[in-house]
């Protein structure tokens, strides 16, 4: 059922764990009468204890944060907030990823530097029970359909992925392990299966396939 915006405030909660992000986008909301940034969080756990002790019609979440990340809290968030619509953002290119949060149960997809042309768009979109994407990864995610052979690194669970490009990215895993809040063996672990799946050698082999398939920026 479509909801109509013009009688009512949407309330928002903004999920990024660094602050700066989330005064920017509570700026940018305090600009549309009809939008209200009434909470903030800056960790997956916090979003989960947010929406279960108040109401929100969107919350806006962060791909990637420390801990629980975005695809952990949005899996928990559709099964505990089933009809609570989730508009995901995220730094990286928005068609390397966005396909793992739309098939998990996101409602939209939004890169940051975009956010502040299509960032209210997408919040009354999803409000009157519309999926957002821009045309780009419309067109995107159609060729991709189209398309009959799967790359090796979409065999990944959405955790490996997550390491794969972090060490894509020349990230260690002490550092991984610190950032994700997991324990370096974890890492390590998803460091081993990475290259089983992608059948590569070593750390150089990973990086340079993350590079060569444009992974990251």
């Amino acid at each position: 059922m479509k909801k109509d915006s013009g009688s009512h405030q949407i309330k928002v909660l903004l999920a990024d764990d660094h602050a700066v992000l989330r005064d920017g986008l509570k700026l940018l909301l305090s600009e549309t009468p009809d939008i209200i940034a009434s909470g903030e969080a800056k960790n997956g756990y916090e979003v989960l204890e947010k929406v279960r002790k108040n109401h929100f019609d969107i919350v806006v979440l962060d791909a990637a944060m420390p801990g629980l990340d975005g695809m952990e809290t949005l899996k928990q968030l559709v099964i505990d907030q089933p009809r609570l619509p989730v508009l995901i953002l995220t730094m990286y290119p928005e068609e390397r990823i966005a396909a793992r949060f739309l098939k998990a149960g996101a409602s939209g997809f939004l890169t940051k530097d975009s956010a502040s042309e299509e960032l209210v768009k997408a919040i009354k979109a999803i409000f009157r029970g519309e999926k957002f994407i821009t045309p780009k990864l419309a067109q995107k995610l159609a060729l991709d359909f189209l398309g009959s052979d799967k790359q090796p690194h979409e065999l990944l669970s959405d955790r490996e992925y997550q390491v794969m490009c972090m060490m894509g990215a020349g990230k260690r895993i002490s550092e991984i392990a610190n950032e994700l809040q997991l324990s370096i063996k974890t890492v390590s672990t998803h460091r081993t299966h990475i290259l089983e799946k992608i059948k590569l050698d070593n750390n150089a082999q990973l990086i340079r396939y993350v590079i060569e398939n444009k992974l990251i920026e």
